[in-house]
């Protein structure tokens, strides 16, 4: 048995039984790795010990002043530990394991048949528990590869060789580039940057989120388009805050279109 399997298992006894309790105390004294670590006799006090202690596992009978154990479960809720009951009453099962339980001892309890229960509920937590790593570990990949796409998709700001000297551009400041053959002319501040890179090598840095390729040979930031226009033949034409036009291409009509609450149309 491995060292999961072994760990000493805490477990909270709901009985309001002092006789009952006393007896169950007393076999789970003999079980090796168990921890008892309080007893509890009605609804209330059920509960709270649960919040305070966090057991591995309660032994839950069912019927008990100001409630049953079922009422205990139901407030507990996504926060319940693992389930064995434990009655005198075997016409509750099925609602037992309704409520996923790990197993229903009936009374007289036998040391043999909790011991048997004990490691059921061993096992059934060492199984939640790496189910739960898992989806931890999958969710903590989810969110380092979403925030690596980030990073890749989102270009540093640029430094320009202009006159001999470099010029540093953030692209907070940029307004659209244009495609001249292996360059990219970058439209900034009323100027305009020659810089090395092809269009689609720079697009792949760029945040779709904040650039929109217009033409394949244009992309605008998407807060500098100010208005768009009908051009012939069904065509449209984007008005940028710099007050240049851009035309856009049938390719890329059906991401502008929705700006304007039209349909967008097959190419």
């Amino acid at each position: 048995m491995n060292d999961v399997m072994t760990a000493p298992l805490s477990v909270l006894v709901i009985d309001d039984e002092p006789l009952a309790r006393r007896r169950l105390l007393r076999l789970l004294g003999a079980i090796p790795a168990v921890e008892v670590v309080g007893t509890a006799g009605n609804v209330q006090q059920a509960c709270a010990l649960v919040a305070e202690l966090s057991p591995d596992a309660i032994l839950l009978d069912i019927q008990m002043p100001g409630g049953t154990g079922f009422d205990i479960l139901e407030q507990l809720g996504n926060n319940a530990p693992a389930v064995v009951f434990v009655t005198a009453f075997d016409h509750y099962a099925l609602r037992a394991f309704e409520a996923e339980a790990i197993d229903y001892v009936t009374k007289p309890i036998e040391a043999s048949r909790l011991r048997t229960a004990i490691e059921r509920a061993r096992v059934a937590i060492a199984a939640r528990t790496s189910t739960e790593r898992v989806l931890e570990l999958n969710e903590t990949v989810r969110a380092l590869r979403q925030a690596l796409r980030k990073h890749e998709t989102q270009a540093a700001d640029l430094w320009i060789k202009s006159r001999g000297e470099f010029v540093r551009i953030t692209l907070e400041r940029v307004v659209r580039f244009q495609a001249e053959r292996d360059y990219v002319r970058i439209h900034v501040d009323g100027r305009s940057y020659l810089h090395h890179e092809s269009l689609a090598s720079l697009e792949r840095r760029l945040d779709p989120a904040e650039f929109l390729r217009l033409h394949r040979s244009s992309i605008v930031r998407r807060d500098c388009i100010v208005g768009l226009k009908q051009a012939p033949f069904a065509a449209l034409i984007a008005l940028l805050s710099d007050g240049s036009e851009i035309r856009v291409g049938r390719t890329y009509s059906r991401h502008v279109r929705p700006m304007t609450g039209e349909r967008s149309q097959q190419d």
